[in-house]
């Protein structure tokens, strides 16, 4: 496979994004062992160039960026044309902006301060879910050094334990502070307010621990217990199984058998990362819902070559499981449903005639009075009640909004 030469070949490509999308209130983590191809992955979703290498700690500061999301936009039954305010919207397909952060890798003993650990675990504190890369080949060991059939599995089983020994060893840190407190609920959440987690999961955690929720003294062992419930309520992780290019389906069975419970996408990263640059210097056209390549432009040898290893790999695999990864952590894993919150329920517009301009993820099971404190905390506070701009009846505040509602918020501010 010549996709490294063919990256190092073309005219590098930048958006331009040094930090994270205001107003995009979701936050997903690139994590994992060093040298699995997570600033890979993390370029591909975002085109945002960050270093790049087969060592370990390529990353030492988190690199922030911005993915999009795909879902069908509901102009296709609206039979009318979006005008997005927020993303981007092509052949009826609409991009739904997700924040991301891609963070140094993670070794044993990270909770201790081992590679970059503490720094590592401190960035990931406000991501709503936590995207594990592993080296589905086996080429690199648990460490991110190189190996010949290293299990993937165990970067998983290595990466949740670091997690909740880092997060059981704040609990244990400030015991004796919470040991004061009556409510047990509110003394963690005040220690681990940036954690984003609500008091309901820190309760839920607690009682699946089956711990007391008063005055507490927890030793190590009950703050792992309530630590790894907690992570998953807060915390959940799904599993990029990269490097698809050197490995095979049975490899991935295998993985898949390991750890029953995760979401695993298969995908390679190099692969979207070359087709992407390829895009950008005009040498290749590719559309992501049929996976029609077309060639263009007049690239050189060693470029033509990559050409074909690419188009090879996308029609034996069906894509590179890249945009999968957002869709599954989105739809999947999340369970976030979209909503479109407009002026004129007539025309769909906001106050300036864009056709459905904002496409808004909601967690599944929100609320008419939720969706208006995403618009605004005044515009919810005056709230009166909501009205479905495809009924045109009027939904009160409790209203459980569901997929693709397009909804005008009536409010006296």
């Amino acid at each position: 496979m010549r996709v490294s030469l063919f990256l190092r070949s073309i005219r590098i490509w930048s958006a331009n994004c040094n930090g994270l999308a205001a107003g995009i209130i979701m936050l997903i983590g690139i994590i994992g062992a060093p040298n699995k191809g997570k600033s890979t992955i993390f370029s591909a979703l975002t085109m945002n160039e960050v270093q790049i290498a087969d060592y370990a700690f390529t990353t030492v500061k988190p690199n922030l960026g911005v993915a999009y999301a795909r879902k069908r936009c509901v102009e296709t039954e609206l039979n009318t044309k979006c005008m997005p305010r927020n993303g981007l919207c092509k052949n009826g397909m609409r991009m739904l902006p997700v924040n991301m952060i891609d963070v140094a890798g993670l070794v044993p003993g990270a909770h201790l301060g081992k590679g970059m650990g503490n720094q590592f675990l401190n960035d990931l504190a406000g991501a709503d879910l936590l995207m594990q890369v592993v080296d589905l080949s086996g080429e690199t060991g648990i460490d991110g050094t190189a190996a010949e059939s290293a299990d993937p599995s165990e970067d998983v089983l290595m990466v949740r334990k670091e997690l909740t020994e880092w997060l059981a060893g704040i609990i244990e840190r400030h015991m004796r502070q919470l040991s004061k407190n009556a409510d047990a609920v509110l003394g963690i959440h005040g220690i681990i307010s940036g954690f984003k987690a609500t008091p309901g999961q820190i309760k839920q955690a607690i009682d699946s621990a089956s711990l007391t929720s008063g005055s507490i003294n927890w030793n190590k062992e009950e703050c792992l217990r309530f630590a790894e419930k907690l992570l998953a309520l807060c915390k959940p992780m799904m599993i990029a199984a990269n490097k698809m290019d050197k490995a095979d389906e049975k490899k991935l069975a295998e993985l898949r058998g390991k750890l029953k419970g995760y979401e695993i996408v298969a995908c390679s990263g190099a692969i979207e990362l070359a087709i992407r640059k390829a895009e950008k210097a005009g040498l290749l056209a590719y559309d992501m819902e049929t996976r029609a390549m077309e060639r263009r432009g007049s690239p050189n040898a060693e470029q033509a070559r990559a050409i074909s290893s690419i188009e090879n790999y996308v029609k034996a695999h069906g894509g590179t499981g890249i945009s999968g990864l957002l869709q599954t952590a989105v739809f999947s894993v999340l369970k976030k449903i979209t909503v479109y919150p407009v002026e004129d329920e007539g025309r769909f517009t906001d106050h300036f005639g864009n056709v459905l301009p904002d496409a808004v993820l909601m967690d599944n099971g929100s609320t008419t009075l939720q969706l208006a404190e995403r618009i605004h905390t005044d515009i919810a506070k005056g709230m009166k009640y909501g009205i479905d701009a495809r009924s045109k009846l009027r939904i009160p505040k409790d209203y459980i909004l569901k997929d693709d509602d397009v909804i005008k918020i009536v409010s006296i501010r």
